[in-house]
């Protein structure tokens, strides 16, 4: 398996659900990481909530929809670790409306957070993973391969992003960075308004995704799980 120890990570939307679990994952494997939020308070707050040394993991502010503000976090980063190995883009949100009550701001925050948003992460930080060759996470959704209803703006994003991986990988895969994007299905988290304390522990936990990240992360290099769909075991019978 691949030594992951002293790599450094970038995980956006890293101060809570998935990003954090996944955070926590990479440092117990002795990565170093780089959380960011929009706000930074919380960013700084869940960093030091998981480990106090910041030669270990550091906050910052930054918006994955502001392709400046995410590739000042990636100078942090570097000029902070030195290096930068694998990127998570993580950060992401959803508006649940039919189209009749789906409003125009609605939409293009979920574009503009869930898919232009990873562009600009992926953009922000090419030049060192590829400089490291690397590795690039993207987190998607099985909302990415299946549609529902009132999920116009969600669905639109998340199989737009599925899409841009799946080309992103082929993209780089002559350049030693490997690529793939992690689907999952329903999560124990604060996404969509949902409370991760609702007792339904048929869910995904988050620290399930962390723990698929490093195990993609270990792998031989000859082997590349480009899309990965991840689902509860037993769901409730509806």
């Amino acid at each position: 398996m691949i030594d992951i120890t002293n790599k450094v990570a970038l995980i956006t939307g890293g101060s809570k659900g998935i990003g954090l679990a996944i955070a926590s994952a990479l440092l117990s494997q002795g990565m170093r990481v780089a959380i960011t939020s929009r706000n930074g308070q919380n960013a700084q707050k869940a960093a030091t909530r998981i480990h106090t040394d910041t030669s270990k993991i550091i906050g910052i502010e930054a918006d994955v929809r502001d392709f400046e503000s995410q590739a000042a976090a990636v100078k942090k980063i570097l000029a902070h670790f030195g290096q930068l190995d694998v990127l998570v883009a993580n950060a992401g949100l959803g508006h649940f409306a039919s189209i009749s009550e789906l409003t125009p701001d609605q939409w293009n925050e979920t574009i503009d957070t869930n898919l232009t948003g990873v562009f600009y992460s992926v953009k922000a930080s090419l030049d060192a993973i590829k400089a490291s060759k690397g590795y690039i996470f993207t987190i998607s959704s099985l909302a990415g391969a299946n549609f529902f209803a009132k999920g116009t703006a969600y669905n639109a994003s998340k199989f737009g992003l599925t899409g841009f991986t799946q080309a992103l990988m082929l993209d780089l895969r002559q350049d030693d960075v490997k690529v793939t994007t992690i689907m999952p299905g329903s999560v124990s988290s604060h996404f969509g308004g949902r409370s991760p304390e609702d007792g339904k522990d048929w869910r995904i936990q988050p620290e399930d995704i962390g723990q698929l990240t490093v195990g993609l992360l270990k792998m031989h290099p000859r082997t590349l799980p480009s899309k990965v769909e991840v689902r509860p075991t037993k769901p409730p019978v509806k």
